[in-house]
């Protein structure tokens, strides 16, 4: 598995979950890459609009958009072909998350921040 870990739907306010994620994937020697329509950088490294603009392979989505922000992408997210998503609390989507297991992508509902604190997150 890489350390690269794209983040959907990324923020650069501290006070969101997504920020804290990135924040602790750094601390945790993953590299965190953000991908956001409204957000061009965070912490100095360079955001990306979509999936697909992503220069560095990664094996880890983690999910921070809406069910209806990513039913809009669905076709996007499953070209990525992600070895493994983890959808976060209130970004569940039983619709993508059944297309993405018939494509063999792993699919975990929990939260990145409690995986990482846990020492969980390889495993999960």
């Amino acid at each position: 598995m890489t350390k690269n870990v794209a983040i959907l739907g990324a923020s650069n306010d501290p006070s969101r979950f997504a920020h804290k994620a990135f924040m602790l994937l750094k601390r945790h020697g993953y590299n965190p890459l953000p991908v956001s329509a409204t957000v061009t950088e965070i912490d100095g490294v360079p955001a990306v609009p979509h999936l697909a603009d992503l220069k560095e392979p990664f094996d880890t989505l983690t999910m921070y958009v809406r069910p209806e922000i990513s039913t809009k992408i669905k076709n996007e997210i499953l070209q990525a072909r992600p070895n493994r998503v983890i959808f976060n609390p209130g970004t569940e989507n039983p619709e993508l998350e059944a297309a993405l297991k018939s494509q063999g992508s792993h699919v975990v509902r929990h939260c990145t921040l409690v995986l990482l604190n846990a020492g969980e997150f390889e495993k999960a």
